[in-house]
């Protein structure tokens, strides 16, 4: 259900800023989608896990205040993240 350092490593190469980035919102944000995406897959055969769902509700939740950070500072970086991550809003 959590993902390995390697996948963690190419996501914050592929969304750092800058060389030394590794906790922008933009980075944050790809890894929670990871997340997300892995604990959807995991639900499809353990619908019954109910401590998990309520995990994936609070990084959902976490994912949406900070795309919402990201909408206050810049509409475009928003858009072009949301496209890039797959997310509908």
């Amino acid at each position: 259900m959590s993902i390995t350092a390697e996948i963690k490593q190419s996501l914050i190469k592929k969304y750092a800023t800058s060389e030394n980035d590794t906790g922008s919102v933009e980075v944050q944000c790809a890894i929670l989608t990871e997340r997300i995406n892995n604990l959807t897959l995991h639900f499809k055969t353990n619908h019954k896990d109910f401590a998990s769902k309520r995990g994936l509700l609070m990084l959902v939740g976490r994912r949406r205040r900070l795309l919402n950070y990201i909408k206050k500072q810049s509409l475009s970086k928003y858009l072009s993240l949301i496209n890039e991550l797959g997310i509908r809003k």
